[in-house]
C-alpha cells in the first residue's frame, strides 16, 4: 500500500522540554492505526504534528504526499481534538451543517454524519446541554462529515458506553475499508485489538509499530497490557 503518513526524525519541544525524541513512522493508506500510550507520552503532540498545527524542532512529516499543514491537505483531513471543538450555542445539526458548508456538502451528508455517531435523536439539541459523551460525538460528526482521506482522532471514545464504543469502532473500520486512513489515539489498551496497526509511545519515544498480534509475539505475551509493560521494561533496561 502507498503510505498515507511518513514521519522521519520528528523532534518536538513544548514548554521548554522535549516531548518527541526523533520519531520515525510510516502509516499505510486505508488502515486503522492506533497510537497508544499513557497520558503525557506524546500522543497528542504527534497527532498535532500530522495535522500540521504543531511547530516541530526537527524532522519531516509528509501526509498524503504533501508536507503536513500545507494548503492541499485542508480539505482532505478531518481532525477531532481531545477537547471537543464545536459551538456550544448551536444545535448538533447546526454545528454539523456549518462544517459541511465548508466543503459545499448538503443535507444528506449532515444526516449521515449525525446518524453515524448515534445522535439522530438529539440533532435539535443545543450542544452545551449535551452530556460529555454526547458532546464528543457531536465533535466527531463534524470531523467525519466530509468523508476525509485522513481522519485524525484524539481519544474519540472517552466517556462513551461500551455499546456505542463498539459501534464507533465498526464505523471507523467501514471508513478504512473505503480508503480512509484512521489515526486514533487512546490510552486504553483494550482498544488496541481493534486496530490494524499499533504505534506505542512512552515519554516521547517510539517503542513499537506493527499489528496487535505482532506486539504480543514480540513481547512473548498473550495479553496486550502485559505486552506493553514488557516492552517498557525492556526499553528501560536498555
Amino acid at each position: 500500500m502507498d503510505a498515507a503518513i511518513e514521519i522521519a526524525g520528528l523532534v518536538v519541544d513544548r514548554g521548554g522540554r522535549r516531548v518527541l525524541h526523533g520519531l520515525d513512522l510510516t502509516a499505510a493508506t486505508g488502515a486503522v492505526i492506533g497510537v497508544l500510550g499513557p497520558s503525557g507520552s506524546g500522543k497528542t503532540t504527534m497527532l498535532r504534528s500530522v495535522v500540521g498545527v504543531q511547530r516541530v524542532r526537527a524532522g519531516t512529516v509528509t501526509v498524503l504526499g504533501h508536507p503536513a499543514g500545507s494548503r492541499p491537505l485542508r480539505s482532505r483531513i478531518g481532525y477531532m481534538t481531545q477537547a471537543p471543538s464545536i459551538y456550544g450555542d448551536l444545535t448538533v445539526i447546526e454545528n454539523v451543517r456549518y462544517f459541511a458548508s465548508l466543503y459545499r456538502l448538503g443535507t444528506s451528508a449532515v444526516a449521515e454524519a449525525i446518524d453515524a455517531v448515534g445522535l439522530a435523536d438529539h440533532a435539535q439539541r443545543v450542544t452545551r446541554t449535551l452530556s460529555g459523551g454526547q458532546h464528543s460525538r457531536a465533535s466527531l460528526a463534524c470531523a467525519i462529515v466530509a468523508r476525509p482521506d485522513l481522519l485524525v482522532l484524539d481519544e474519540p471514545t472517552v466517556g462513551q458506553d461500551p455499546l456505542l464504543r463498539d459501534e464507533l469502532w465498526a464505523y471507523f473500520h467501514d471508513l478504512a475499508a473505503g480508503g480512509t486512513t484512521i489515526l486514533v489515539s487512546s490510552h486504553v489498551m483494550d482498544e488496541a485489538n481493534r486496530c490494524d496497526e499499533l504505534v506505542l509511545i512512552r515519554e516521547g519515544v517510539l517503542l513499537h509499530t506493527g499489528t496487535p498480534a505482532g506486539l504480543k509475539a514480540e513481547a512473548g505475551c498473550a495479553d496486550l497490557d502485559e505486552a506493553f509493560l514488557t516492552l517498557v521494561r525492556r526499553n528501560e533496561a536498555a
